[in-house]
């Protein structure tokens, strides 16, 4: 059983601050379980209990997981003055803190990036995604500006199977590249699958291998592919399948 009080509930779920939901309560429109609260200090039962505000009933959540497919020229931030972020794409309903915590980026993908973004406000979950020791894998598409031939395709390869000296980049140091599994569609197409997520490291790990990327997307982290029914810049909530999915990697 997981309780808290109403005032940090409501506020919560986007009735405004704790002073703003002690006015509300005291209109008597706040009803758990068909009861009319009024206290601020009430407790609730996050998993049994229904809330109804005004007469509409509220999904009581303790955290938020989203799949957004990033489109390209949005950052990973929750602010930048310069450019748009991931976070002005949400709507308002969706944009806000939860129990769990803020909603936030479980990792980042670069301004020119598509593909695959988790947002949640499950702190454990980032570290979980996030943590180079649970080595769980983010698989690329990517396209290749000069067209590699079948026998440099099967270089390629082996120095991502084996890995492979990366120089540094800016104040980044350089390092070697854990094994990576690169599959080849054409001569200049394939997908990168890392277990690592070093700074620009795919665009790098191409650039050391003589060559350059010129469209980059994620499409799956672990067992979870991006829905392909998502346009860039489009999202939605996760099933609870999929998040049994990526809490069991």
């Amino acid at each position: 059983m997981k309780t808290e009080r109403i005032d940090k509930v409501l506020a919560k779920h986007g009735f405004g601050t704790r002073k703003e939901v002690k006015k509300l309560l005291h209109t008597g429109l706040v009803l758990v379980n068909d009861n009319v609260v009024t206290s601020q200090d009430f407790k609730i039962d996050l998993e049994k209990d229904s809330l109804v505000v005004d007469n509409e009933k509220i999904n009581l959540r303790t955290n938020l997981y989203i799949m957004m497919n990033k489109c390209q020229n949005v950052v990973c931030s929750s602010k930048d003055g310069l450019h748009k972020t991931v976070f002005d794409l949400l709507d308002e309903e969706d944009n806000h803190s939860f129990m769990g915590g803020d909603l936030h980026c479980t990792g980042r993908l670069d301004i020119d990036t598509e593909g695959l973004l988790i947002l949640t406000t499950d702190g454990a979950l980032t570290h979980k995604l996030i943590s180079p020791k649970s080595e769980i894998t983010k698989k690329y598409a990517v396209t290749l500006r000069e067209p590699v031939s079948p026998e440099t395709q099967k270089q390629y390869i082996i120095n991502c199977e084996t890995g492979f000296q990366i120089p540094p980049e800016g104040k980044e140091a350089a390092f070697t590249s854990l094994p990576a599994k690169l599959e080849f569609f054409s001569e200049t197409t394939c997908n990168l699958t890392i277990t690592e997520g070093k700074y620009h490291q795919v665009k790098r790990m191409f650039q050391a291998l003589g060559n350059e990327v010129i469209f980059l997307k994620r499409i799956s982290i672990g067992n979870l592919n991006l829905d392909e029914n998502l346009q860039p810049g489009e999202y939605r909530e996760l099933s609870n399948e999929e998040i049994n999915k990526i809490f069991s990697l």
